[in-house]
């Protein structure tokens, strides 16, 4: 039963716990897996890397969920007419200031566990670590934000797919190479369908509050061509890896998960409202064990 179906209002924990989007954390470990997989196929590991970069990502994850939350509301895209899971600072479980400082808090210990990773990368990942936590705050804050402008896909795509694993890679390696790029694509292509489903199953709200999503931009057929797109891209990937990754043949583990994709690619053909929470879900799970595998599929 939902928030707004029960008339019990949750307690402090389940409150904070709808406002850290549990279901969303795998998309922060999983580009850290993927990109130490990369490293210990090639025999290059730093286990402390592993475990410092693993919390960071959660803790930029968590604050950009809080952020969005704080900031939707102030901007007025989040209302009672929303048709996706409840959001606490809309629906008063949580005062916005007690959010807008937590999300503080998460930035500022993801930028503590940067200061022991910038002296294993260096400045290379200084850079990376301040465009993160800046731009998990302007995703949908500050005079220019990113998901209001249609820059949200991109942002997801870059941010929590391609740039993720690319430097977890380069933690452990000293170098930016190509395997780490690869494996980077079909991680990116899936963390970007999360989003596409949200931003489509939102489009009416989004639009009357003048977010402007390419899902409201270009219309739904785009948004539902894009996620077609971004699925079938993440499993071609996989033989690109393969070969010019020069990986072995279990690289096509995470093919195993196309039963898990087929019944999401129906749903988006024409779903619509509230059914498309089951997308929203369903994708994020894909991209959890897609992930898994291909990491799996990297060492082996």
């Amino acid at each position: 039963m939902s928030i707004r179906e029960s008339s019990t209002p949750p307690g402090p924990a389940r409150a904070w716990l709808l406002a850290i989007r549990l279901p969303t954390l795998p998309a922060a470990v999983v580009p850290v897996l993927v990109g130490s997989a990369t490293a210990l196929a090639d025999g290059m590991l730093r286990p402390w890397v592993v475990v410092v970069a693993l919390l960071a990502a959660l803790l930029i994850q968590i604050g950009t969920n809080l952020a969005n939350d704080y900031f939707d509301h102030q901007k007025g895209a989040d209302t009672a007419e929303r048709l996706g899971p409840t959001r606490v600072t809309q629906s008063g479980l949580i005062a916005p200031a007690l959010v807008y400082r937590a999300m503080l808090l998460c930035f500022a210990l993801a930028a503590l566990c940067g200061l022991f990773l910038i002296r294993v990368g260096g400045w290379p990942i200084l850079l990376i670590g301040l465009l993160s936590i800046a731009s998990g705050i302007l995703y949908t804050g500050g005079p220019f934000p990113l998901g209001y402008h249609g820059l949200g896909d991109i942002f997801t795509f870059v941010f929590f797919g391609t740039l993720a694993v690319v430097a977890t890679d380069y933690l452990h390696s000293d170098a930016l190479r190509l395997p780490a790029l690869l494996a980077s694509l079909p991680v990116a292509m899936l963390v970007t369908a999360i989003i596409v489903v949200n931003n489509l199953r939102d489009a009416p709200t989004d639009r009357k509050a003048g977010k402007r999503t390419l899902a409201v931009i270009f219309g739904e057929r785009f948004a539902r061509t894009e996620y077609l797109l971004l699925l079938v891209g993440a499993y071609l990937m996989l033989p690109i890896i393969w070969i010019w990754g020069d990986r072995s043949l279990f690289i096509m583990l995470p093919w195993l998960t196309i039963p898990l994709a087929l019944p999401l690619l129906r749903l988006m053909r024409s779903g619509q409202g509230r059914a498309l929470n089951l997308g929203l879900r369903g994708t994020a799970r894909l991209h959890m064990i897609f992930g898994l595998l291909l990491a799996l599929g990297l060492l082996l």
